[in-house]
Formats: C-alpha cells, sequence, structure tokens
C-alpha cells in the first residue's frame, strides 16, 4: 500500500503484500507468500510465509513459516514464533520462543522462556477470556494445556503431557500426568 514504508536494504520476496500503514526497518527480509497488514517489524527481522495483522515485530525476530499473528501481539528484541504457531494478543519477552505447533492467546511470556511444541492457552469459557502470565526463563514442556487464569513463575518448568489449571511457583516442577498404564 502507498502508506507502507520500507527500509534499506531489505529483502521482500515474491507473494508477499505489505499492506495499510506497516512500517519495515532496515535489513528484514520478508516472504515468499507473506501478508502483513499495520506491522511494525524491527530492524533484522526474518518473517517467512506468515500472516500478521495489527502486530509488532521487534528487532532481529523470526517469524515462521506458516504462522498466523493476530491483532494486539508484540514480539520483542530476539523472540521466536517458528511454523505452525498462532499468536493472539500475546506479549513474547526478549529472546522467548514459541517455536513450533503451538497457539498463545491472551498471554504474557517471559524474557527467555521456551514453549514446547503443542502448548495451547485456553483463555476462554465461552463468555470471559481470561490472561495466562508465563514468567522469564520458563520452560513448557510439550503438549502442555495452560487453563487461564494461571500463573507459571519464573525459571519453572513444566512435564510433558500436563494440564496445568492453577499457578506454578517460580523455580518449581509442575506435572499433571498420571503413570502410564498398558492394558
Amino acid at each position: 500500500d502507498s502508506a507502507a514504508t520500507i527500509g534499506r536494504d531489505s529483502i521482500i520476496h515474491p507473494g508477499t503484500q505489505i499492506l495499510g500503514a506497516s512500517t519495515i526497518a532496515e535489513r528484514v527480509e520478508i516472504g515468499p507468500d507473506t501478508t502483513v497488514r499495520n506491522v511494525e517489524v524491527g530492524e533484522g527481522a526474518v518473517v517467512v510465509r506468515a500472516d500478521a495483522t495489527d502486530v509488532v515485530i521487534g528487532a532481529a525476530v523470526t517469524i515462521g513459516p506458516f504462522t498466523y499473528l493476530r491483532p494486539g501481539t508484540e514480539l520483542s528484541e530476539g523472540a521466536k514464533a517458528g511454523a505452525f504457531v498462532e499468536l493472539k494478543n500475546t506479549h513474547v519477552g526478549v529472546g522467548a520462543k514459541v517455536p513450533h505447533l503451538s497457539y498463545m492467546g491472551d498471554a504474557a511470556i517471559g524474557a527467555g522462556t521456551n514453549v514446547g511444541a503443542g502448548g495451547i492457552t485456553v483463555n476462554y469459557d465461552g463468555q470471559k477470556k481470561y490472561r495466562t502470565t508465563i514468567g522469564e526463563s520458563v520452560r513448557i514442556g510439550c503438549d502442555n494445556v495452560l487453563i487461564a487464569p494461571v500463573e507459571i513463575g519464573d525459571g519453572a518448568y513444566t512435564g510433558a503431557g500436563s494440564i496445568l489449571r492453577d499457578d506454578v511457583p517460580a523455580g518449581a516442577l509442575a506435572v499433571s500426568a498420571g503413570s502410564q498404564r498398558n492394558i
């Protein structure tokens, strides 16, 4: 669009649409097959095969492929939203990663945190939306379901396959899976 701006030495690959008042900083790589609408992209970011609307993407952030960034999302410097990730109204802290196959909605993810594959925030009960807060340097195990409102403290770990309904204190290990039974 005519309202969009693109910084020096940025690369825009084929099939990319830069719509609305999008601002692309210098040395950014976008596309192929990417659509951004009213998005701010920081210096040195890489956005591959993504759809983003009303989002702030910080410097040196990596996005994609096949990533859906919905309004109200902000990724801080050096953060990552990887393959098949959807973020809605979520803040991802400095250097935090949501690498693949996850949905984080109405959440705050602290600096240096890693969300394992298949992480999901359950933020809507049919009437009201709730927030999930994940502290700094947290390790969320694969296939975790975080049922909001819930808070995971700084430096906590969660075991693979956990369903978390209660807050997790800083530095704790939370697991909810029972023992395997073979029948």
